[in-house]
């Protein structure tokens, strides 16, 4: 270690406890790696298996009118817990935080297995949910204390693929679960699988141990809470459970602002803030939050609504609905990769935001494109487009987020990204979602009621019974529904470029070592 790198760990704080790990080498980290990837399939799996089992769910448990809930539980505890998680584990140890949350998870699966009412099921679900909030911040600050920034870029490819795999494998695993065990196996495959995880965690992951004595800031934790909760639900029931300009709505929206004003006022003050407003002075860390807010705005509208088009417009089957996504995934585990491995050999890093913005922007504008005589080919080619230009993106906004802090932030630097990217997603759905329905209703609505009117409302998005409509009530639905896409993609090509301005404010940061202090940054204006 050089003189100057010396001095800058001199300097460093050793807050909470924190020192910086020993190297390990590539054999130790192979082996954390496997538990590590382990844990994110998990979390990133559960949704999207029980997707396919919840018709079956209903019909044995009842409950239909809380069927949202089931989804809404998990989402909502996950959200809420992620800053959370991500502090405790800077306070006392990201290891043994980490474990924690794998239990949890695992408890939570193991009641949604055993669960005879929908009442049931949503509670455990929340348990989940809570557990699941700590698999991802626990997987990325480990990577963050365990390998430097240079080399951490081509681990994380690793994390990119687990995405691909989960997106397109959750609903044909869950399916067949549910068709040849039950939809209780949905949750009890969880199990084996995490108990994997929690031996090689136990076994080969090596991090210092930490004690603080600083108080938890339970006040400033209440009010991210509230919070994250009001956006949530906002997100959530906005347009669907209650008009937008509802005294429900209007009221969640009040308290989510009073929530997050106090929460600014309170970390100001506290000993040990939840999240420190002081990493938003960092210019970086600033416009990566905006970029991962963007991106899981795009991603997940673009998961939500494609497979509608596709099996609406294009006849394909809903069966196969995990595998219509996989030319936007391949895309984006394919750059990704590719990415990775150049970062680590180059130490260079700004560019890659700035062209998967732009691929994103661009890839947006061409699904915008879509319409009722757009084949698979070319709607599978413009999926690519949008996956690589999040594959440019995925794993450089956490790499450069983590690069922009002490090792004692690493997992408020980790839960924030996470956090970003979860609340564009909510953000994204909902919003999407309002573009998408007004514009199939206004179409609906100015064919005057063509095919004899039942070609209107939901039997637009009804694939199967829309394949038993007259063929002319099925070309005003096909035209609905491009118009609709036409418009969530168009706005999203306009919203991706403001994370095209974002990328273009990033500087260059040299990617540092183990033990080597951030370099000073611009403060964000």
């Amino acid at each position: 270690m050089s003189q100057q790198q010396v001095e800058a760990a001199a300097d460093q704080p050793p807050a909470a406890g924190a020192t910086e790990p020993e190297p390990k080498s590539p054999r130790e980290i192979r082996l954390v790696m496997i538990g590590l990837v382990i844990a994110m399939l998990l979390a990133m799996l559960d949704n999207l298996i029980i997707g396919t089992a919840m018709p079956t769910i209903v019909g044995e448990l009842g409950g239909s009118d809380h069927l949202a809930w089931v989804v809404t539980a998990y989402t909502l505890a996950t959200a809420v817990s992620t800053p959370i998680w991500g502090k405790l584990g800077d306070l006392y140890g990201r290891k043994g935080v980490f474990l924690i949350s794998i239990v949890i998870f695992l408890v939570g699966s193991a009641l949604c297995g055993l669960s005879d009412s929908m009442v049931q099921l949503i509670s455990f679900r929340a348990l989940q949910g809570l557990g699941a909030g700590g698999l991802m911040v626990g997987v990325m600050s480990i990577m963050g204390a365990l390998v430097p920034p240079r080399d951490r870029a081509k681990y994380q490819g690793m994390f990119a693929a687990v995405m691909a795999l989960a997106t397109v494998g959750g609903p044909l695993i869950g399916g067949f679960l549910t068709d040849h065990l039950s939809w209780r196996w949905t949750f009890y495959v969880n199990l084996p699988l995490g108990a994997v995880a929690l031996a090689f965690i136990i076994i080969t992951l090596h991090l210092p141990k930490m004690r603080s004595t600083a108080k938890i800031d339970y006040l400033g934790a209440l009010l991210l809470t509230a919070g994250i909760t009001s956006m949530v639900l906002i997100t959530t029931w906005g347009g669907q459970e209650y008009a937008w300009g509802s005294k429900q709505i209007l009221g969640l929206a009040a308290l989510g602002v009073a929530s997050l004003i106090g929460f600014c006022y309170v970390e100001q003050r506290a000993e040990e803030p939840v999240i420190p407003l002081g990493l938003f002075k960092k210019l970086n860390f600033t416009m990566v939050s905006i970029i991962g807010f963007i991106v899981g705005f795009t991603m997940f509208g673009a998961v939500a609504y494609l497979p509608l088009y596709q099996q609406i417009v294009q006849g394909a089957s809903a069966t196969n609905s995990g595998l219509l996504l996989m030319p936007m995934m391949f895309g984006m585990l394919a750059v990704s990769l590719v990415v990775g491995q150049a970062v680590s050999k180059t130490g260079k890093y700004r560019i890659f935001p700035i062209i998967g913005t732009a691929v994103m922007a661009g890839g947006s504008l061409l699904l915008s494109t879509l319409g009722t005589d757009t084949g698979r080919f070319t709607s599978s080619c413009y999926m690519v487009v949008l996956g690589a230009g999040m594959g440019f993106l995925m794993q450089i906004t956490m790499l450069v987020a983590q690069n922009s802090v002490e090792l004692k932030d690493m997992g408020v630097a980790s839960s924030s990204a996470t956090l970003f990217r979860t609340i564009g997603g909510s953000f994204g759905v909902a919003l999407f979602g309002a573009l998408f329905n007004n514009r199939v209703k206004d179409t609906l609505a100015g064919a005057g009621g063509a095919g004899g009117g039942a070609g209107s409302g939901q039997q637009a998005l009804d694939p199967t019974g829309l394949k038993k409509a007259p063929a002319a009530v099925q070309d005003l639905a096909h035209h609905a529904v491009s118009n609709g896409m036409h418009t969530v993609f168009l706005w999203g090509a306009v919203i991706s470029l403001v994370a095209v301005a974002a990328a273009v404010f990033l500087r260059e940061i040299p990617l540092r070592g183990a033990g080597q202090k951030p370099e000073p940054q611009l403060e964000a204006v």
